[in-house]
């Protein structure tokens, strides 16, 4: 058995991290979400971009049955899982998902909890949970439907319906579709592109993004304010009018 759930890994300005389970297809267990909570007490001391993954060519095929079968009603209130989805989908900077083979049940909802979500040809993302006689409980119910179409959204968790890398793509799941061997330099691109924006900017856009409708416009003047007053938006500013009188 994999002595570290997660490997992670801390460059600069972004944070790789893996599930590290690949003999049970890096299937969620207690130490798992514990380890999550670690990173994400760690990203949000010092954010950063997140690039996740699993390890042996799967994402994560859902939280461990083992486990999951003792669990009861005081565990499930208890929001093992729920509640380290939900504090990854509050990480001040974006999260992109690496999702090859299995993403599915709890290692969907991990997936959707992300910002963004690559993925392979061959990758299998679902929610099964109704077949083995329970439900989606960690975002799936409703996360899922804001993420695709409500009617496919009540295919995929109330027929157990798996999506392959295309049928993702075209729904709008996924963002980006590449062979398994350009996965994670493919993840690479992505967070240098959200590296080449200002931070502050972009943690302030993503908060301002998953606040409710009745909190606008009045947040988005208030963000606006404080980027008004940094050095940042003066000098990217400057220099995109010197560049175009340059032309």
């Amino acid at each position: 058995m994999s002595a570290v759930p997660l490997v992670v890994d801390v460059r600069g300005d972004r944070v790789v991290a893996t599930l590290n389970r690949p003999e049970v297809r890096n299937a969620i267990d207690r130490e798992t979400a514990a380890a999550l909570h670690d990173l994400c007490a760690l990203l949000e001391d010092h954010p950063r971009t997140l690039l996740l993954s699993g390890a042996g060519g799967h994402f994560a095929a859902g939280a461990d049955i083992a486990q999951l079968r003792e669990r009861g009603r005081d565990d499930a209130l208890r929001g093992i899982n729920s509640s380290a989805f939900d504090r990854l989908r509050r990480l001040p900077m974006p999260s992109i998902a690496l999702m090859d083979g299995f993403a599915l049940g709890g290692g969907a909802e991990l997936a959707y909890a992300c910002d963004f979500r690559l993925a392979t040809p061959r990758v299998r993302i679902g929610n099964p949970e109704t077949g083995l006689g329970i439900l989606a409980s960690a975002g799936g119910t409703w996360r899922l439907r804001e993420l695709v179409p409500e009617g496919l959204a009540k295919e995929m968790l109330l027929t157990g319906r798996l999506l392959d890398g295309e049928a993702a793509l075209a729904a709008g799941l996924v963002n980006e579709l590449v062979e398994p061997d350009d996965l994670v330099a493919a993840g690479h691109r992505w967070a240098d592109r959200i590296a080449q924006q200002v931070p502050l900017a972009v943690r302030l856009t993503k908060a301002a993004f998953h606040l409710p409708r009745s909190a606008h416009p009045y947040v988005d003047d208030l963000a606006q304010a404080v980027l008004f007053e940094t050095d940042e938006k003066e000098a990217r500013m400057t220099a995109f009018l010197e560049g175009r009188g340059r032309r």
